[in-house]
């Protein structure tokens, strides 16, 4: 039962406020956080042995075939880091890149548990439909963010291991 009842087109108008708000805001807030942040190999971002620098991904869940289709949310700021595509090669491009695909997971991360709060106004059956919602929006685009990592951090490695080969 929810604490406050209300119409049910006044639930949908402040569901959608509220998805909106959320993303936006979860958004802004790891945007504005330091880059140093998400420099540091936390154990969130670290890569599993499992994963095979997301081969897992692309083998068990066809990151390869659907990844295309994820809109990229930077460009709904200026200071946002376009990820859509690889545009340089250089090292320091492919770890501000890996960078920014951890504070892209934070972010989705950080998007799912607010979805508890939907209880409150919302039908018990409707609360947990955001749970599910928030559930499928953000995983496919954590799992994308673990794949484009793995693929990153397999060239940083070869283009480390030529670097050195070269001096």
């Amino acid at each position: 039962m929810p604490i406050v009842e209300l119409s049910n087109w006044l639930i949908l108008v402040l569901d959608i406020m509220a998805w909106t708000l959320i993303h936006l805001g979860v958004s802004l807030f790891t945007l504005l956080l330091s880059e140093k942040t998400f420099y540091s190999k936390g154990r969130l971002y670290k890569l599993r042995s499992w994963e095979m620098q997301g081969g897992f991904w692309k083998r068990k869940l066809h990151v390869h075939r659907w990844k295309y289709i994820i809109p990229d949310g930077a460009s709904l700021f200026k200071k946002g880091f376009k990820k859509k595509k690889l545009n340089e090669v250089s090292i320091e491009y492919l770890k501000k890149f890996e960078m920014e695909t951890r504070r892209a997971e934070l972010t989705h991360w950080l998007c799912i548990p607010p979805a508890f709060l939907f209880f409150l106004w919302n039908p018990i059956w409707a609360g947990w439909i955001m749970v599910l919602y928030a559930c499928l929006f953000n995983f496919p685009i954590i799992v994308l963010q673990r794949y484009n990592r793995g693929r990153l951090r397999r060239i940083l490695i070869l283009k480390d291991t030529k670097n050195v080969e070269l001096e």
